[in-house]
């Protein structure tokens, strides 16, 4: 006959949890202000704030300088530069801000494969990827749309016409807005294919210069050799001269294509429809990407 056995439970101080049960909502939310505070290195090591806080102050010093000209010459009735051009004109400084907070924001997850804890629940893959891109493309628009802040409130004090550079303000804010969206998109997509930061970092810079530097030089040849309509269908190749074309058609900006001759209307049309093709797309690359990385 087996020995009798006894059964114990053993009580080891795990207690339920009866509080609020906030669910998705609360969880995306705090996913978006977690990676919108981590691109500025807020919450995260003084090491991590260094470089997008001076890439920051780079950023908004030209345009305190700007101001600051504007005020002190004499007679001046409008500020040197326009609002919509400001952002073209620092890109390179957009570049590096973006190509090292992306991978910062999601290459980490991929590398310590912490994604499917985050899938586990409350949060999903559309939630994931949402917080995500909104948090990129507010942490871009902080940066491009400062500088226009500087600059607008500059005017007033040198009394500028209000309702001239209230418009131009609002036509600068407009074109950020779709530079952050399409910036943000391609700089996420490109660092989630890979959880290494360091490759991270250089395909987005390659992704944003690289095509840049040809379609200039492109339009540049197209221009001295007297075809001049190629320019503007030159410019859909590249990020940068997108958000060229749609503010020049759009948004009666100085065009930078060689000539000062941008895109008109019709053709402004497709730079639009590309730009806004390309942030779709970059979202549903997202979604596809952490189809997979979410198992």
């Amino acid at each position: 006959m087996a020995p009798e056995t006894s059964t114990q439970i053993h009580n080891i101080g795990y207690r339920s949890y009866d509080g609020p049960r906030l669910g998705r909502a609360y969880a995306r939310k705090s996913l978006f202000s977690q990676s919108l505070r981590g691109a500025y290195g807020l919450g995260r090591s003084a090491k991590s704030k260094v470089l997008p806080m001076i890439l920051f102050a780079v950023m908004c010093v030209p345009a305190l300088i700007i101001v600051a000209v504007a005020i002190a010459v004499p007679g001046s009735s409008d500020l040197p530069i326009k609002y919509t051009t400001y952002a073209l004109t620092t890109q390179v400084i957009i570049g590096l801000f973006l190509a090292s907070q992306a991978p910062q924001s999601v290459s980490r997850d991929l590398r310590f494969k912490t994604v499917p804890l985050y899938f586990s629940r409350p949060i999903e893959r559309v939630d994931y990827v949402v917080a995500k891109y909104a948090a990129m493309a507010s942490a871009l628009f902080i940066l491009t749309a400062t500088p226009l802040l500087i600059m607008w409130i500059g005017s007033l004090l040198a009394k500028f016409d209000f309702a001239h550079q209230t418009k131009g303000f609002g036509q600068g804010l407009v074109s950020v807005l779709l530079l952050s969206l399409l910036f943000s998109g391609l700089g996420l997509v490109v660092a989630a294919l890979t959880p290494r930061r360091g490759f991270g970092v250089a395909a987005i810079i390659a992704v944003l210069l690289i095509p840049f530097g040809a379609v200039t030089a492109v339009q540049g040849i197209a221009y001295s050799t007297g075809n001049a309509g190629a320019i503007e269908w030159m410019g859909l190749f590249s990020p940068v001269t997108l958000i060229d074309g749609v503010q020049t058609a759009f948004l009666n900006a100085t065009s930078a294509f060689p000539g000062g001759e941008g895109p008109s209307a019709g053709v402004g049309a497709v730079y639009l429809l590309v730009a806004l093709g390309l942030i779709a797309g970059s979202y549903a690359a997202l979604m596809a990407r952490y189809r997979k990385a979410g198992l």
